[in-house]
């Protein structure tokens, strides 16, 4: 049996309401799923534009109507809101949900989006310094118990605290996705507590975790440190004939959805799957769940893996 944890991932821009929000909310707390996750975004990369429930809101009212899944975003960019914003918000959602919030930041990098509603979005290489800046000024606001000065070329804090402090010390964990051996990799070793990679199949985690514990070593840091979990699409089906509509209608293979990293199949069939990301490292799963409506398909999808777990 696998000792791999699973939870869901909606995409907040793909027609996430308030009746979808609570709906879903409750039934990934009720089915035993480990965590609810959701994208930070205004609208999708392209047309046509769907209802997006903003993702701050959308937290602080799971923080204090739920009781025990873990949450966050996958992945909340720099680019929307300044830093010291967003260590506050996530401070104090923590605080609300006693302790079960991971703060998961991104650069940003879907140009519509940001073109749409007036964010810089940046160069690659500028994208990633102001990432730097926002995450080294989130982690010592939520670590330290002094004022913090700092000078960056885009962020500047003077006495900056965050009062009340945490509850938890240190506050939220921070949690970096993406799957960039250059950047994104470097700064998962050197600021967060975890990693999330994004539609890889176990050979490429094997390798990327690899990578990422030679980081850790050379940043004094225990590969133990950093949680390892991966988000990636969950093609589910009660039996055969269900799978393979969902293959024919994006027009995949089994074998090519699996290429790219999707968990596809029955509940047997993800199961496996699930063992093969354990065995490559992966501590905990997060299944992109697309159609928002769908609870029955969810519901039938922890009745048949998290048993088997």
């Amino acid at each position: 049996m696998s000792q791999i944890e699973v939870a869901i991932m909606l995409e907040g821009q793909n027609g996430l309401t308030w009746p979808r929000w609570q709906r879903l909310a409750r039934a990934v707390e009720d089915l035993g799923f480990v965590g609810l996750y959701r994208s930070d975004h205004y609208t999708n990369a392209s047309p046509p534009d769907k209802e997006s429930l903003e993702l701050w809101v959308s937290l602080t009212w799971l923080a204090s109507h739920t009781q025990r899944i873990e949450f966050g975003p996958l992945v909340s960019p720099v680019s929307f809101r300044h830093p010291t914003m967003t260590a506050r918000m996530a401070a104090a959602v923590d605080d609300l949900s006693g302790g079960r919030l991971t703060l998961g930041l991104g650069a940003g990098w879907q140009e519509r989006e940001h073109t749409n509603y007036g964010w810089d979005l940046l160069d690659v290489p500028a994208r990633f310094a102001r990432f730097q800046e926002g995450l080294e000024v989130v982690s010592r606001l939520l670590r330290s118990d002094e004022p913090v000065d700092y000078q960056g070329a885009y962020y500047r804090l003077q006495q900056g605290i965050l009062l009340p402090r945490p509850r938890r010390p240190g506050g939220p964990p921070i949690l970096i996705g993406g799957n960039g051996p250059r950047r994104t990799l470097p700064l998962a070793a050197q600021y967060a507590t975890e990693w999330n990679a994004v539609f890889a199949p176990a050979p490429r985690l094997r390798e990327l975790n690899r990578q990422l514990d030679e980081l850790l070593v050379a940043q004094g840091r225990s590969p133990a440190s950093v949680r390892r979990s991966l988000m990636t699409g969950c093609w589910f089906g009660r039996d055969d004939a269900a799978v393979q509509a969902r293959l024919d209608a994006r027009g995949r293979t089994f074998a090519q959805a699996r290429s790219v990293g999707l968990v596809v199949g029955t509940g047997s069939q993800i199961v496996d799957q699930l063992g093969e990301l354990s065995e490559a490292g992966v501590q905990r799963v997060m299944l992109q769940w697309l159609d928002l409506d769908d609870v029955d398909g969810l519901t039938a999808l922890a009745q048949t893996v998290l048993p088997q777990l």
